[in-house]
């Protein structure tokens, strides 16, 4: 059964705009990892917390992915920037049962 991370990030808004952009950056990246069966960045309506959604096949691709080389480039310190988000959380689930549209 397929394991879906979830990271609850919180970005303040004057840093939105980066926190997005460092995402569009590296889109793709995470695809060709083994395991590895969807992404999706959602932006939230109200608030300021954004939802980082991965589903894969196994926690072991999972760990592998968060071991990579592709892992830490992805989220490695940019230059005097700093991180983008106040603080982070996040949860791991089992899908049980799922439905998709055509």
């Amino acid at each position: 059964m397929s394991v879906v991370v979830i990271n609850a990030v919180t970005v303040a808004p004057e840093r939105r705009e980066e926190f997005e952009q460092r995402f569009a950056a590296r889109a793709g990246k995470v695809s060709g990892a083994k395991g590895f069966e969807a992404f999706e960045l959602l932006r939230p309506k109200s608030g300021d917390r954004y939802l980082v959604y991965t589903r894969w096949r196994s926690r072991e691709d999972f760990e592998s992915w968060m071991q990579s080389a592709q892992f830490a480039e992805g989220h490695r310190q940019h230059s005097g920037a700093g991180p983008v988000s106040r603080d982070s959380e996040v949860w791991e689930l089992e899908v049980l049962e799922a439905e998709y549209g055509r």
